[in-house]
């Protein structure tokens, strides 16, 4: 994986967990996949954007991932998407901010249709 696409993967987990507030699990979860991925500086590096604007982060970051993002094959950006749902669903739930920040990115990256796929499986 490269350093890019640790920064997206750590990116939108960190933005979608930021958007209703942190919690202790979902922190836990970032500092995982972090370790997981030899990814330290990429997990500050999204921590840092977040931070940068806890108001504006979605917003920042959906131009960013948006740049970045169109460019990946589908089969990449329906796992990106996938990925972010089954971390939150890890809490045993998922909020409707959530949802809605998800499903927003799966339109910018075409792919809404498979997300509502996935999530009704």
């Amino acid at each position: 994986m490269t350093s890019e696409e640790k920064k997206v993967y750590l990116l939108l987990k960190a933005v979608i967990f930021h958007y209703h507030g942190l919690d202790e699990a979902e922190q836990r979860d970032l500092e995982k996949v972090a370790i997981d991925f030899d990814a330290a500086e990429e997990h500050a590096w999204a921590l840092a954007f977040v931070a940068e604007d806890y108001l504006t982060a979605f917003d920042r970051a959906r131009i960013y991932l948006n740049n970045i993002i169109g460019d990946y094959p589908k089969p990449k950006r329906v796992e990106l998407i996938n990925m972010v749902w089954q971390s939150n669903n890890l809490k045993g739930y998922v909020t409707e901010m959530e949802a809605t920040a998800m499903l927003k990115l799966a339109r910018d990256w075409n792919v809404e249709k498979e997300l509502i796929e996935l999530v009704l499986k």
